[in-house]
This record gives C-alpha cells, structure tokens and sequence, in this order.
C-alpha cells in the first residue's frame, strides 16, 4: 500500500513509538490523526506534522468513536490504523505492601488490550466501507503493537504481558477475519527502545537489560520502529504475523 495521501490514524502519537511513527509517516505524505490522552503535546505534535491531534481514552468507546468522527471530518475514513497507546505500570502479585490489586491489574488490561479491541473495531467499521485501493487487492491494514514481554515477561510484569500476549492472541483470528474484505491485520513485538519510559529507568536497569542484547548492543531507536511499520504498509504479504523487533534481546526475569 502507498502512504502517500492516506489517512492514517495513530493511537499514542503524542510520544514514543508512536509520535516517531507520526512523523515519519507525515514526512511520507500521508494525513496523520494522533489519538492519545495528553491533550498539550497530541496538539503541538499534529501542528508540527500538519496533522490532527485529537483527545482521547482509549478505553472509551464514546471518546473512541468521537475522535474517529472528528479524523473522517477532516481527513477522511482512515485506511490505516496503528495502536501505539499503551501502559506498563509494573507491580508484583505479591510486593512489599502486599497484593496487586485487582483494580491495577484490570487498568493495565483495559488500556492495552481493550483500548487496542476498542480503537481496532471502530476503524474496521469504517474501514470496511472504502472502495479498493486502485490497481490493488488492499483497502486497509491495522498494525497494533505488543511486546517481546508477551513471551518473555519479567517479574512485577504480569499485567503488562497478559495484555500483551491478548494483543498477539487478535492478531491472526483478526487476519482471518478481515481477509476477505482485503485488510491486513499485524502486530508488532517490539524489544527495548528509547522512550520516555526507559529515559526515565536507572544506568543500573539499563545496564542490565543491555547485558541481554545481542546486536546491536543499544536500545532501539523510535525511528526504527517507525521505518518497520512503514515496510509492512509497503508489503501486502505481510498480514496475520506477529512480528519480533528486539535486536535478538531475550528477557532475564
């Protein structure tokens, strides 16, 4: 699928993974809404790129539809749909003040899986409805972003990699689903990048997890996961694949 003049709609665009992906696909020509709940940086971002920045909580299907609505006014139904937003907010079954809770464990479920189910369905809806693309078998494709925890979760990660293993689990019944409409279906597994998240991780946590890289020996950069999500718009053979991204990083616990 070409970028160049498609409506794109990104959740998390305000920072991270997805504000790279924001840019890079901007710079490509596409028109970019950026989804995300921190109402300051979404709009500087979209005023940078020239898109739309839009409010939103991803576990809201109201706030959901309503951002969606407000990208189609502008731009038109989205042909592509990538979901970016997400939460770690760790915490051990059992920690030093006792117990999870339930209301964490079922926050952490609610903004990476359900948010990523919400933002998904409402796309697919709309997605449905476009005529092909010309001259191609394609009408739409939806990337939606996981994690190598998903496999190899680390202790005070239980919440974070059950949500994150569902988001692969969607990923082929998805594919399999939407096939006959001609939309593609991917997620992403992403290993250690340099976010806002990691900046924030101590030289000791950082030197540990690095320990555990293969090569290149360094965090990820944003830019190169947006540059791997550019590739999969390219590539109409890529669908139903959870696709790793790690530099051959394999988790200690």
């Amino acid at each position: 699928m070409e970028i160049k003049n498609q409506t794109v709609v990104i959740t998390g665009g305000g920072s991270g993974l997805g504000l790279a992906t924001a840019r890079l696909l901007a710079a490509r020509g596409a028109k970019v809404g950026i989804l995300d709940i921190q109402k300051e940086q979404v709009e500087q971002i979209a005023k940078e790129i020239g898109g739309l920045g839009l409010v939103c909580d991803v576990t809201s299907e109201a706030s959901v539809k309503m951002a969606l609505d407000q990208l189609k006014d502008q731009f038109g139904l989205p042909r592509i749909c990538i979901n970016c937003a997400g939460i770690l907010d760790g915490a051990r079954i059992i920690g030093k003040e006792g117990p999870m809770r339930v209301e964490h464990f079922r926050k952490v479920i609610e903004v990476d899986l359900v948010g990523t189910f919400i933002v998904m369905q409402l796309a697919l809806t709309g997605m449905v409805t476009l005529d092909l693309l010309a001259g191609s078998e394609e009408r739409g494709l939806v990337i939606n972003v996981a994690s190598i925890a998903a496999y190899e979760g680390q202790i005070g990660q239980v919440a974070y990699s059950a949500a994150k293993a569902g988001v692969i689990g969607m990923t082929l019944p998805a594919a399999r689903e939407m096939g006959q409409f001609g939309i593609r279906v991917v997620s992403i597994a992403p290993g250690i990048f340099e976010t806002a998240m990691m900046k924030n991780a101590s030289e000791k946590v950082k030197e540990k997890l690095l320990a555990h890289t293969i090569f290149p020996k360094r965090f990820g950069y944003p830019e190169e996961f947006a540059k791997f999500v550019a590739h999969i718009i390219d590539n109409p053979m890529i669908n139903g694949d959870v696709l790793p991204l790690d530099a051959a990083i394999r988790m200690p616990p």
